[in-house]
């Protein structure tokens, strides 16, 4: 009997709500914890970073007008839709990274309370970053935090999906978009992320998810003008004077996260600082009337 060859799967970026082909019409191949090929991947180019850039700000304009409370009821519908395919997650971090079956569950059901956890936060969080502000005698001054922009994410390559869902959680309850540099080591369960945003309610754009080479792209989203922040949350700090030297270009913010990933717990005043980070203070002044 001949030996079937399998068809391993060609996964396509993420980009203004649709799946596209990389323009280099490169690829990176992906194998699991025991060296065999689980699939092929897209290896991003400066160009598709260019293309999340103009996505992410249309995506920026539609996430952002939605009011606080429509942001918790879609971050809520996403936590469902993981609720209900929490398999089809926790094999693929098991297949990916070859840790123990109740490490995987562990991984996952933190991810999904994490969730549950800003969707509760998006109407509420204003309320303790913004300030009434003493002033002199016929004014009332406030102090009202707004999204920064376009934020870029480039996640680290220890923990598979946590760290999507901590990173961008963040970045989307103040009205953020975000291009998201996937996990090089493990991009499987990012890619499966963006499967279910597709189908879910976040606005084209809000979402843009990239693999490939770290090397060959965080420069690139760093340095381009029309990213306001970048958000480098990774175990090593090889990136760390790069960016910040090109984010110095345009003035753009950025976060670095040299974060143990194992710490599942999340404190509620370290949790507002973490969205207050991509955030801009606006003051506004007016006055009283008789």
């Amino acid at each position: 009997m001949e030996t079937r060859l399998a068809v391993p799967k060609m996964y396509k970026l993420f980009i203004g709500g649709k799946f596209t082909r990389t323009e280099s019409e490169r690829y990176l191949e992906v194998y699991d914890a025991e060296k065999h090929k689980l699939c092929n991947i897209s290896r991003s180019s400066r160009k598709d970073v260019r293309n999340a850039v103009v996505a992410a700000r249309a995506g920026f304009a539609s996430w952002s007008s939605k009011t606080p409370y429509e942001r918790g009821q879609i971050f809520y519908r996403l936590a469902e839709m993981l609720e209900s395919g929490v398999g089809k997650f926790v094999d693929e971090i098991i297949i990916s990274t070859g840790c123990t079956p109740q490490q995987a569950c562990d991984e996952v059901s933190v991810a999904i309370d994490r969730i549950i956890y800003y969707a509760g936060l998006c109407d509420k969080w204003v309320q303790l970053s913004g300030t009434v502000n003493p002033v002199q005698a016929g004014y009332f001054n406030f102090s009202i935090p707004e999204p920064t922009g376009i934020v870029g994410i480039v996640l680290p390559d220890t923990l598979s999906f946590l760290p999507l869902i901590s990173r961008i959680l963040p970045v989307l309850a103040s009205g953020n978009s975000c291009i998201v540099i996937a996990n090089e080591k493990y991009p499987l369960p990012a890619l499966s992320f963006s499967e279910v945003i597709a189908t879910s309610d976040f606005p084209s754009g809000s979402i843009n998810i990239l693999t490939g080479l770290k090397k060959e792209l965080v420069s690139h989203l760093a340095g381009h003008m029309d990213v306001n922040a970048v958000d480098y949350c990774a175990d090593e700090n090889d990136y760390k004077k790069q960016i910040q030297e090109l984010a110095a270009n345009n003035v753009k913010r950025c976060n670095f996260i040299p974060k143990n990933w194992n710490w599942y717990d999340d404190e509620l005043n370290e949790t507002v600082k973490d969205i207050e980070k991509f955030t801009e203070t606006k003051t506004v002044w007016h006055t009283m009337g008789n």
